[in-house]
């Protein structure tokens, strides 16, 4: 399989350049790069101007395979990370049953490599079951790959514990992604703790929801020496946080997701479910904070958190339903539109942040554009103008507060392995 892009702005964080050129591709990897490329080539892309980066790599997605495909499952949260141009995903482990074991772990990755072009990274999670009472079989499920642990959509609230799951993930190389919540705080809120939740006479989260548990992986991590990464930082203390534990040369990093640098708690319309997510949208001085986080590279990394539900579930209201919104198919557009056409973030902040720095966090040899390296790619035109339609999404969730958003930056094709896996309109 050979390949052209022509007519391109290549973005390469791997040497910080920005540059007008063709690509030619020949076995999944990128051969040459140059100004004006004559090749024979069995597909061609012409670019027309628009930026081709390093394939999105998505560090935290929920694709709801095995045991509640309902929701979601393998090969159409594949179609919707490729309509979103991502070319590899991570999946958390709350599955039924959890991904606890090797047995599951094989599992994603078989039906993965029959179902999607996506690469797919299945997190093992760190209790069996996740009940938070036994570590899982870890040294057994980093033999099978497994390269991430977490127990994501709750914390292991036992510290003695979640220590030692964390000494032995540091002996395997692995690395722990934090979902920040003590529960025992919680107390069945639903929103943030602020002047929207009292408006709507419901129950709210606070920040220290967050903070406590945040502070708390990054002293276990400092102790341990694992490579800690906080998954969906919400609140303006876990940027400080971060800050001043990578001062003090603790191994930890961090990803902010795109519904909580683009929408703070005050856009929250009545009581619509499909505001509802865990951690919930906070105030305009926690979003501003983010953005600042992201700017400034204190928060290293954009991921989704990717979450389907059904619409019968998101149909209960905000006490009832589920946490979560769906995010692959929005992703780039939304940090185009909320971080990089404000000035916020460069395009290579962009790409480091929804690429480079997710592949060196996770050990990959991905995310950058330059000979030699692996055809995962995508093709985003920064000026394309489209509104949400969540009718259009190709994911089975259509749970998204950006229903009938107008947003600048458009995804118009997505190469995996040399191979063009999506492009607009097929």
């Amino acid at each position: 399989m050979t390949l052209l892009i022509q007519n391109a702005v290549v973005v390469n964080p791997g040497d910080q350049t920005i540059r007008p050129a063709d690509l030619y591709v020949k076995d999944g990897v990128i051969e040459e790069i140059g100004a004006s490329l004559v090749r024979n080539a069995d597909r061609v892309i012409d670019a027309a101007g628009a930026y081709c980066m390093p394939g999105f790599i998505d560090m935290h997605v929920h694709l709801r395979d095995p045991g509640l495909t309902y929701k979601e499952d393998i090969a159409t949260g594949g179609a919707a990370a490729l309509h979103g141009g991502f070319t590899t995903i991570v999946a958390m482990p709350n599955t039924k049953p959890a991904a606890d074991c090797p047995e599951v772990i094989e599992y994603v990755r078989r039906k993965a490599a029959e179902v999607t072009r996506v690469h797919v990274l299945q997190v093992g999670s760190v209790t069996k079951g996740m009940a938070g009472e036994e570590l899982s079989d870890i040294r057994g499920m980093a033999k099978a790959g497994c390269i991430c642990l977490s127990e994501d959509g709750k914390s292991v609230m036992n510290s003695d514990l979640y220590r030692d799951a964390m000494r032995i993930a540091a002996e395997e190389n692995m690395t722990v992604l934090a979902h920040c919540e003590d529960i025992n705080l919680v107390h069945g809120g639903v929103l943030n703790a602020d002047a929207k939740s009292a408006e709507l006479g419901m129950p709210g989260i606070t920040n220290a929801v967050e903070d406590i548990i945040a502070a708390r992986d990054i002293l276990l991590a400092k102790e341990t020496g694992v490579r800690l990464h906080l998954c969906h930082c919400s609140t303006k203390d876990s940027v400080e946080m971060v800050r001043l534990a990578k001062e003090a040369g603790v191994r930890v990093t961090a990803e902010v997701c795109p519904h909580h640098f683009s929408m703070s708690s005050d856009e929250i319309s009545g009581d619509d479910a499909n505001y509802k997510m865990n951690p919930p949208l906070r105030t305009r001085e926690d979003m501003e904070a983010l953005q600042r986080g992201l700017a400034e590279d204190i928060m290293d990394v954009i991921a989704t958190d990717h979450a389907p539900h059904s619409a019968d579930e998101k149909a209960r209201g905000m006490r009832k339903s589920p946490f979560g919104i769906v995010g692959l198919e929005t992703a780039a557009a939304l940090t185009c539109t909320n971080l990089v056409k404000p000035g916020l973030l460069t395009v290579m902040q962009m790409a480091e942040k929804m690429s480079y720095h997710p592949a060196r966090i996770l050990g990959l040899k991905k995310g950058v554009v330059e000979e030699g390296a692996p055809a995962d790619l995508t093709i985003f035109d920064a000026d394309r103008e489209w509104v949400v339609d969540p009718e259009q999404f190709l994911s089975k969730g259509r749970n998204t507060p950006f229903a009938g958003r107008r947003l600048t930056g458009k995804v118009t094709a997505t190469i995996v392995g040399g191979e063009i896996a999506y492009a607009e309109g097929k």
